[in-house]
């Protein structure tokens, strides 16, 4: 990690939600992350990602913190267990999927992507799920996203129209 930076991985919890909020509603996040979500009401973000907070759900999430700063947030989920979306991408049992975002602006640009995805990767992904990949989808034009993707060790998979979601998931994959 650049210049010892500490990166953790904190499970997402009730408290976070104002954070997540704020995110959501920042330009630079809402421009790809969230799209066709009313993120501006709060209780559309508690709605959404409070149940993320129990045990019990299927998408594990997490708030990224370097050093002691929160600065983003992250999720992983077994593809099988969202049929509605696996059915567009037909990922097989053995895949994972992952979803994240960099919400404080002055962690932007800075180089910082590979390093978080690659330790998310090897600390939870693939440690939690018995899987042999992992699967991203940005959108083609996300091209700052794509690049990290890449410099994480992701290639172009395939791209796929999701039914609801304006444009084209460009699927990237990973395999451990």
């Amino acid at each position: 990690m650049q210049n010892n930076l500490q990166v953790k991985f904190i499970p997402l919890k009730p408290d976070h939600l104002n954070l997540l909020y704020k995110w959501l509603n920042l330009d630079h996040v809402a421009k790809w992350y969230g799209k066709g979500r009313n993120y501006q009401f709060y209780r559309n973000v508690e709605d959404h990602y409070l149940p993320r907070t129990r045990d019990i759900c299927s998408t594990k999430a997490f708030i990224i913190y370097i050093d002691q700063n929160s600065i983003g947030y992250i999720q992983t989920y077994k593809i099988t267990d969202y049929p509605d979306y696996n059915k567009h991408i037909q990922a097989d049992n053995n895949s994972a999927g992952m979803d994240l975002f960099i919400g404080d602006e002055n962690y932007l640009h800075r180089g910082l992507g590979p390093e978080i995805i690659k330790k998310f990767l090897n600390e939870v992904v693939f440690k939690i799920f018995d899987v042999e990949k992992c699967i991203i989808g940005p959108e083609l034009a996300n091209k700052a996203a794509i690049k990290a993707y890449q410099k994480a060790g992701f290639s172009y998979w395939k791209t796929v129209k999701i039914p609801d979601e304006a444009e084209p998931e460009y699927l990237m994959i990973l395999k451990n």
